[in-house]
């Protein structure tokens, strides 16, 4: 959702808590899948943050990204090794480094530290990381202004709430989680100033940067409790911005029969979750793409700039909202043109949408 965790985030951020494949278990980066055998090949190393390959979110995004660049180049190699605790943030980094991988691609602002610590212990070598800027020049940041587009959700959520209450809540309140809800909530807020309306945002407090919060991103269960408890406040959309965790809250949507339904972040939850009919969207953060261009660049010797790295936002398409999916004849026409129309005025500027929490 940590993106961080831009994501990790997704989102990011969000799922199975560690249900990885069983290729996917090794100890060391050495025993994972798709490691490459041939001397001559481009060499890209993800390692995960602790949500898993299989989070459903910025961990399953980033992965995207790899093989997408590796079907539009076969010389490029990838792997991944797992991360289960942040103890092995700095382990599985340097075993890449002593793999000689050509690019090693940390996922999650919560692995910017080790990240750092490792690249400046190896300035020749190049990294990248989802959803942080470093000091390090060899550490290519790709980051995204998910506030713009969850701006856009913050407006959706409120024209389609009944019960005139919606809320959001995080895994932990780190930059990649807050922009999120930052965006979300001041989307809710241009919805009544437009409209003149009262509809009531739960779970965050953008004045004062307090609200509620996991503090896991993989534990389903402690979504669930959080989420239940934003349902017995009155809410009946909610945006989980937690990983892994999240799935507690899709899950527990898709079970109450239409009482309440969730939009997803980081990657289309109709497509990566089991729980499309409780999602009305996603907001979505293009880690795919961002990921696919850098490493093809570096494969063909281009120059990756640290500065000023990868910014998604609505004009790039860098960030966005995935389609409405079993919600599309459910959302009024009226209120699909208004978001289209809130969607260009964002990408053109003449709306403007602000959070301390936008990458700078």
């Amino acid at each position: 959702m940590r993106s961080v965790r831009g994501m990790r985030i997704a989102s990011v951020f969000a799922v199975g808590g560690l249900v990885l494949s069983a290729a996917a278990c090794g100890e060391a980066p050495e025993d994972n899948n798709n490691a490459g055998s041939g001397d001559k090949k481009y060499s890209a190393c993800m390692v995960t943050d602790v949500g898993g390959i299989d989070d459903k979110s910025f961990n399953t995004s980033a992965w995207q990204g790899l093989e997408a660049a590796k079907k539009a180049n076969d010389n490029i190699d990838i792997k991944y090794v797992a991360s289960k605790a942040e103890a092995d943030y700095e382990v599985n980094l340097t075993q890449y480094v002593n793999q000689k991988c050509d690019f090693i691609l940390a996922v999650g602002g919560l692995m910017g530290n080790a990240t750092s610590k490792i690249a400046k212990a190896n300035p020749n070598q190049q990294f990248g990381i989802v959803d942080a800027k470093l000091p390090e020049t060899n550490v290519y940041p790709m980051q995204f202004d998910t506030a713009q587009a969850a701006f856009l959700a913050g407006y959706l959520a409120a024209g389609m709430t009944k019960t005139g209450v919606v809320g959001t809540y995080g895994a932990v309140p780190i930059q990649p989680v807050r922009i999120f809800m930052d965006g979300f909530t001041d989307g809710v807020a241009h919805y009544n100033k437009t409209k003149g309306k009262t509809v009531k945002a739960i779970g965050w407090d953008k004045a004062t940067q307090e609200g509620s919060f996991t503090n896991s991103f993989e534990k389903q269960d402690e979504g669930k409790k959080v989420s239940d408890t934003l349902v017995a406040q009155g809410a009946d959309i909610i945006m989980p911005v937690a990983g892994g965790a999240g799935l507690g809250t899709t899950a527990a949507a898709k079970a109450s029969g239409g009482k309440y339904s969730a939009i997803w972040v980081d990657v289309d939850g109709c497509e990566s979750t089991s729980d499309c009919s409780a999602i009305l969207t996603t907001v979505e953060k293009n880690i795919p793409d961002a990921v696919k261009d850098a490493v093809v660049k570096a494969a063909n010797g281009e120059k990756l700039s640290h500065d000023p790295g990868f910014l998604g936002n609505l004009a790039n398409n860098g960030v966005g909202l995935a389609p409405y999916h079993e919600f599309d004849s459910k959302v009024p026409a009226e209120l699909k043109a208004e978001i289209d129309k809130l969607k260009a005025d964002i990408a053109a500027g003449t709306v403007k949408v602000t959070s301390a929490a936008q990458p700078k």
